[in-house]
């Protein structure tokens, strides 16, 4: 059988990218990155950081599109003719659209502009007729809301799916990222459509089941546990063990020191780093915050509620009004990460996870480093995207490689085929 080369390797545009975990899943799984849409500064310049120059991780970006933040309004606006000129290179075009607004995680608003943009996710398809597209998404995408400006019900899922059937035969499911070796639950709405003129030769119902059937060889492969616990994944960034240092990109702040990986998991998440990982900037804590989490994490385990919301006895006895704390159970998965750095405390040190860990937990290996503001607030959280929004909002980079290896198997030859 010949091998493929570098060119013949099925193509892939990332929209609404983020910091780039599912393009980094896609790469990893033989796909080959033409470019990304996304629109935030931070997450563009963490994205360009990671994967523009690193080997065999490149994306052939195309001189006609410049090389910077785009929105994908801005994109069909200004680059359509070009884009237009892309019809027949581009295999699959991936993406979630912003989920802020559907999530189960904080306060969902339908009427959240950011949930319209799916509609130019189809408008992009339109124009460039991918083979095949994949959206992931919050599990909430699936749910059924009240537009209150219309005064009617819509389902989001409905409607994109509805609109792909029309050229693409569509598969759904509700994935736990958790079962696919990531260490936090992170339930996510998955889309697959195939067009519908290469549908005969592409087995769709296929994809989920296969995507199923693969996770136990996959893992073993890489060292990573089926169902990896929180301790399997951060053990070596405690405190304890390590011990603290100043910060050299923060000053007046302090970070984790580094000795080395101690688990499997671990060793596969330093995926060849050389020195200490980035992003291990701790939280400044008072003292009393410090003896609250401790409290907190005491009582928690007494009671048996970790990796659990917070009971109202104990959020009033510390007068928390916040919707979700909870700390990490070290022996299971972790609930799903969230962007706001003080929803999980660590499982033994009474403190915040850093961006590292989350990182961790969203299975990042430890070279990829986060660019921007570690924390936005105020009216900036609807404009910025920070490094601990970077890290929630992404799709996690096994969970990415493991759907594009899915794709490729039940696509067959067809991903690479003009």
């Amino acid at each position: 059988m010949t091998r493929k080369t570098k060119n013949d390797r099925p193509t892939f545009v990332d929209v609404f990218a983020g910091c780039g975990g599912l393009s980094l899943g896609l790469k990893r799984a033989g796909w080959r990155g033409l470019f990304a849409v996304e629109k935030d500064a931070f997450a563009f310049e963490t994205l360009s950081s990671n994967l523009l120059h690193r080997p065999g991780l490149k994306y052939q970006w195309p001189a006609q599109i410049e090389i910077k933040p785009w929105s994908i309004t801005e994109l069909l606006r200004k680059k359509k003719i070009d884009l237009r000129a892309m019809q027949g290179k581009v295999d699959l075009l991936a993406g979630g659209p912003p989920c802020q607004g559907f999530s189960h995680a904080g306060r969902r608003n339908v009427d959240d502009p950011r949930n319209q943009l799916f509609k130019d996710y189809l408008a992009l398809v339109d124009i460039l007729q991918p083979k095949f597209v994949l959206v992931e998404n919050v599990r909430g995408f699936k749910a059924s809301f009240k537009i209150k400006k219309k005064g009617q019900i819509e389902n989001f899922a409905e409607t994109l799916e509805d609109r792909l059937s029309k050229n693409y035969e569509v598969t759904t499911a509700i994935l736990r990222a958790n079962e696919y070796g990531v260490p936090q639950s992170r339930p996510r709405f998955i889309l697959l459509g195939v067009r519908k003129d290469i549908a005969a030769n592409v087995r769709v119902e296929e994809f989920f089941p296969k995507l199923a059937g693969n996770r136990v060889r996959f893992l073993k492969d890489r060292g990573v546990p089926l169902q990896p616990a929180s301790r399997d994944v951060l053990s070596d960034l405690e405190i304890k063990g390590n011990g603290i240092g100043p910060s050299m990109e923060c000053p007046g702040f302090d970070e984790i020191l580094y000795k080395g990986p101690r688990t499997s998991y671990q060793r596969y998440l330093r995926d060849s780093s050389v020195g200490a990982p980035t992003d291990t900037r701790l939280a400044r804590h008072r003292d009393d915050i410090k003896a609250r989490f401790s409290e907190i994490i005491r009582i928690c385990n007494e009671d048996g509620r970790l990796a659990t919301s917070l009971s109202a006895e104990v959020k009033a006895k510390f007068g928390l009004k916040k919707m979700a704390i909870r700390v990490l159970d070290p022996l299971k998965h972790a609930p799903t990460v969230t962007s706001l750095p003080d929803d999980l405390l660590h499982y033994s040190e009474p403190r915040t996870l850093t961006v590292r860990e989350n990182a961790r937990l969203q299975t990042f290996p430890d070279w990829f480093a986060f660019k921007g503001k570690y924390t936005s607030g105020g009216h900036l959280r609807r404009s910025e995207v920070p490094r601990f929004t970077q890290v929630a909002n992404a799709v996690p980079p096994l969970l990415a490689e493991q759907l594009g290896l899915a794709l490729i198997q039940i696509a067959g030859v067809s991903a690479s085929s003009r």
